[in-house]
């Protein structure tokens, strides 16, 4: 029920493509993310709280269809629902039913609820696609309420200081999770970037820390003790280099590896990502009870070797996903 072509991955029973990276008429999609939803569609299909950012990243006259979880839609005689993937806004995972059989492709996802994200859900399937983006043990992520206390006093130690704390992470998923981290302790500054994405969250009724949207061309003169959240593309940027006393952590989940920090030049960082660690992912791909497992971008060959040594048959698919934090950002890709 699934191939996987040059222009994606294609149900033909169906005939349509499940985040396809080149064009095609019809494009079911997993979640807004750059690398999963791309221009130049005919048609697309997502979640109700994807459809804003959607538009705002693709352009607001693209033909967009949406569908709430758990509801079916048929196409071509392919029963297709969504369901939660726990991974950003909107988020889903994609399950197709035809003559029986099952397949699920799950986009990018996590197990851990953040408090902005619909939490995951396991979907039973005959085969299952699964990312694997940290598909190595040594991801094991802290509980959300550890690692936003770790932020939370981070920024507090340095706001006593009298020093601008400034939080690197994706302005899509990634900033929401760092601005409800930080709420309450400073006032909050976010990029232009940040901001756009922000609005199509406020479209979609999800409340968000009180912030100011920061222009860099007249940015405030005193910026001591607050805090600045900005994307990756304006890491090590001359705008970050001209705010004294500052101090900058990035919010990712490469942070869990030791030296990844100094590699980036910050003054920290902390293991906050929007996929599954290790153990998640053995978790979800286990509660699906799949015959077959497709693993896609990261550690593809580890995790796939570890599945068939654990007796689970599993195989590794080439795509042109990637995890968000090696998209190549530019100001511009954010303003879409």
């Amino acid at each position: 029920m699934l191939e996987f072509r040059r222009e994606g991955m294609y149900c033909p029973q169906g005939r349509f493509y499940i985040d396809p990276w080149l064009p095609v008429d019809y494009a079911v999609i997993t979640h807004a993310h750059a690398d999963h939803a791309r221009k130049g569609m005919t048609s697309y299909l997502c979640h109700p709280l994807t459809a804003p950012v959607l538009k705002l990243r693709l352009g607001a006259d693209i033909s967009v269809q949406t569908l709430p979880y758990n509801q079916t839609l048929m196409i071509n005689g392919v029963k297709v629902s969504f369901h939660p993937a726990g991974h950003i806004i909107g988020s889903a995972q994609v399950r197709m039913e035809y003559k029986g059989k099952i397949v699920v492709v799950s986009g990018d996802y996590k197990l851990q609820d953040d408090g902005l994200t619909t939490p995951f859900e396991p979907v039973r399937c005959h085969e299952f696609v699964t990312e694997s983006t940290f598909g190595l043990p040594i991801y094991n992520w802290r509980s959300v309420n550890e690692l936003n206390g770790n932020i939370s006093d981070w920024v507090l130690n340095n706001s006593s200081n009298g020093i601008t704390s400034i939080l690197v992470g994706y302005a899509l998923g990634k900033a929401q999770r760092i601005m409800k981290a930080v709420e309450g302790i400073g006032k909050i500054y976010v990029h232009d970037a940040v901001h756009h994405i922000n609005k199509a969250f406020l479209q979609s009724r999800i409340i968000l820390p009180e912030y100011q949207r920061i222009d860099f061309t007249d940015r405030p003169k005193d910026l001591s003790s607050s805090i600045l959240l900005v994307p990756p593309a304006l890491l090590d940027s001359k705008v970050l280099k001209g705010i004294p006393s500052a101090y900058t952590a990035i919010c990712s989940g490469w942070m869990q590896v030791r030296g990844a920090r100094r590699w980036r030049s910050a003054d920290a960082g902390f293991a906050l990502s929007d996929h599954a660690d290790w153990q998640g992912l053995l978790n979800a791909i286990r509660a699906t009870e799949a015959e077959k497992v497709y693993v896609t971008h990261g550690f593809k060959s580890e995790l796939t070797r570890y599945l068939n040594e654990i007796g689970r048959q599993a195989f590794e698919v080439t795509t042109a996903f990637g995890a968000e934090e090696e998209i190549a950002e530019t100001l511009n890709e954010e303003r879409a």
